[in-house]
């Protein structure tokens, strides 16, 4: 079973489980939206029989992970996850690490190789190469994908934030309907 644990950086207090041997080669598993740390639970045990420790955050408005100073700005930006992720790597003494990420994981492992390569070891991203070129507007797309990235704009504003609060199973089930519609989802959403 993880172990769930808590350490401090210099903006999070970062809930996370740990799994395996606390002397195996680190491996940090992201999770993305709108999962957590349950989308790495049968991918951690394979790693541990191999030897490794396993190390699955809750990124920043997930779970038991909390902003030390209510202040602090509520953003996920690519940079700010990346930050996150160094800052867990350095309250842990984590000198070097495998990462493995998609979605808003994928995206801060791929920023935290590019900001510190000689501390990632090995990198998986799920779903492709996660960094976004900021300064170059992308051209729009077609509808049908534009309307499917409607969430990213949603989450970024109050309304959003309370959403999905006060709506959070129900706005999860319409993103798996839609992102997966030959899939039946019953089992988690009854």
């Amino acid at each position: 079973m993880p172990t769930g644990l808590t350490v401090h950086t210099p903006t999070l207090e970062i809930g996370y489980e740990a799994h395996g041997d606390a002397s195996g080669f680190p491996v940090v598993l992201l999770h993305g939206f709108p999962d957590d740390v349950r989308a790495w639970d049968a991918v951690a045990p394979p790693f541990m029989a191999a030897g490794y420790r396993v190390l699955v955050p809750y990124l920043r408005g997930y779970g038991p992970t909390r902003f030390l100073d209510a202040a602090t700005p509520r953003m996920a930006q690519q940079a700010a996850i990346a930050q996150d992720l160094l800052d867990f790597m350095a309250a842990l003494g984590l000198d070097r690490v495998g990462l493995a990420g998609y979605d808003w994981g994928g995206r801060a492992a791929c920023i935290t190789a590019i900001l510190a390569p000689e501390r990632v070891h090995a990198l998986v991203t799920i779903g492709g190469y996660n960094v976004q070129n900021t300064l170059v507007a992308q051209p729009p797309a077609s509808a049908k994908q534009e309307r499917a990235l409607w969430y990213q704009w949603y989450f970024n504003t109050e309304r959003g934030r309370v959403g999905l609060e006060q709506h959070r199973r129900d706005i999860c089930r319409l993103l798996w309907e839609e992102w997966s519609p030959t899939w039946h989802g019953d089992a988690l959403f009854p």
